[in-house]
């Protein structure tokens, strides 16, 4: 067993690198949290594709005019007159008309997606009819609810040559404590805590902004004019051109939801699948982590009984591999609760549930993610927003059905 040992060595060092990583994200996050630097005040697009009326689609539309941003354009995407959302959204720019700031309000309509997905659909057809005095655009998504500071957050930091995109991301409120929406809203919040000041960030499409010099340097209205993810394809190119993702903390948003354990096991295999293909090296990085988490613990734990029982030696280094491992688990799940607790204070009494089950089971989730993830293995084929897409790779895509 004596190369357990150095396996054994090995879990606990990049066990402390790790927490190490979050930890810091942790700090990153409540100290720019409320940056309000406007040094960069570009004219910027915020484009937003509408499809189906979301949880609170009416106050989150509303916080879109709401911005405290001096020069914007607001354009709403929906891909046919007869969706809900476009008369909902025509009733509230009526309304709303004078309160803001947004120099332009379109709702426009795409027409359907023939060759990549229906979103990226609706932001090309935007994104190809700016002025030519535009210097940035600004991407949301219309289930989440932004704060007045939000859009001059997202494009502060692209004055930065070294930043190619910046990004939020979403922070799950549960509209039902049931068991499977206090599933979602732990698996995403281990994710978001990832997110900081770091280079392992990724783009997410929900909240993120580019400039417009760099959206065409990169070839993105080529890219995207046959892909289905518009984040993981933005944040690729943007990498590969040796720029950086950065994650804006002020744009942590929050988005409202409740599911079923069928709706969450749909949504977490399309996600995963979209990422297979979409970005293979997250996805293996995905794969790794679960796997990673459960062997240090479980693998360990067991690895420790059969030692004792069979009088092996050490004994005590495996069982404290397995109790580091729980510790560390236990400790950046109170961590990622603390951060919600503090920058989402206007929502602690619907999170507060979601955040005792997040600790009191920080031990299942990557069990959990671990499913999703194996469910994605075979199969290229999804449905989103009941459209069904064949994946055949990273920028070629099949409307199978719409």
């Amino acid at each position: 067993m004596e190369w357990f040992v150095y396996i054994a060595w090995l879990l606990i060092l990049s066990q402390a690198f790790f927490s190490l990583m979050v930890f810091n994200n942790y700090r990153y996050a409540l100290e720019k949290y409320n940056s309000n630097k406007r040094r960069y005040k570009p004219r910027v697009a915020l484009i937003i594709p509408c499809k189906n009326i979301d949880t609170n689609f009416e106050q989150n539309i509303s916080s879109f005019y709401r911005q405290d941003y001096d020069d914007y354009l607001l354009w709403f995407v929906v891909g046919d007159s007869r969706d809900p959302a476009y008369d909902k959204l025509c009733k509230i720019k009526e309304r709303l008309a004078g309160q803001t700031k947004a120099k332009d309000v379109q709702v426009l309509i795409s027409g359907a997606g023939q060759a990549c997905s229906q979103k990226i659909h609706n932001l090309l057809y935007a994104s190809q009819k700016i002025p030519g005095d535009v210097e940035a655009l600004a991407f949301a998504d219309s289930d989440i609810f932004v704060k007045p500071a939000w859009l001059g957050r997202l494009v502060q930091r692209l004055r930065l040559e070294k930043t190619g995109a910046t990004t939020g991301y979403r922070w799950y409120v549960p509209e039902k404590n049931n068991f499977a929406t206090l599933a979602l809203v732990a698996i995403n919040a281990k994710i978001a805590q990832l997110m900081g000041n770091t280079i392992f960030n990724q783009a997410w499409g929900g909240s993120m902004a580019i400039r417009v010099k760099m959206f065409r340097e990169l070839g993105l209205d080529k890219i995207w004019q046959k892909a289905v993810s518009d984040d993981l394809s933005l944040g690729c190119a943007v990498k590969g051109a040796g720029r950086k993702v950065e994650f804006v903390p002020g744009c942590l948003v929050a988005t409202r939801e409740s599911t079923t354990w069928a709706k969450l096991f749909e949504f977490g295999r399309r996600q995963f699948i979209i990422t297979k293909v979409a970005a293979p090296k997250t996805w293996l990085l995905g794969l790794f982590s679960s796997v990673y988490s459960l062997a240090g613990l479980w693998g360990m734990a067991a690895l420790s009984i059969y030692a004792a029982v069979n009088s092996k030696p050490h004994v005590r280094l495996f069982v404290a591999v397995a109790t580091i491992f729980l510790i560390m688990q236990f400790a950046r799940a109170i961590l990622r609760q603390s951060m919600a607790c503090k920058l989402f204070a206007e929502d602690w009494s619907n999170l507060r549930v979601a955040a005792i089950v997040d600790i009191a089971f920080f031990w299942l989730w990557s069990w959990l993610m671990l499913i999703l993830i194996l469910s994605s293995i075979f199969g290229r084929t999804i449905t989103w927003c009941g459209i069904r897409y064949k994946l055949l790779g990273p920028t070629e895509t099949i409307v199978l059905k719409s």
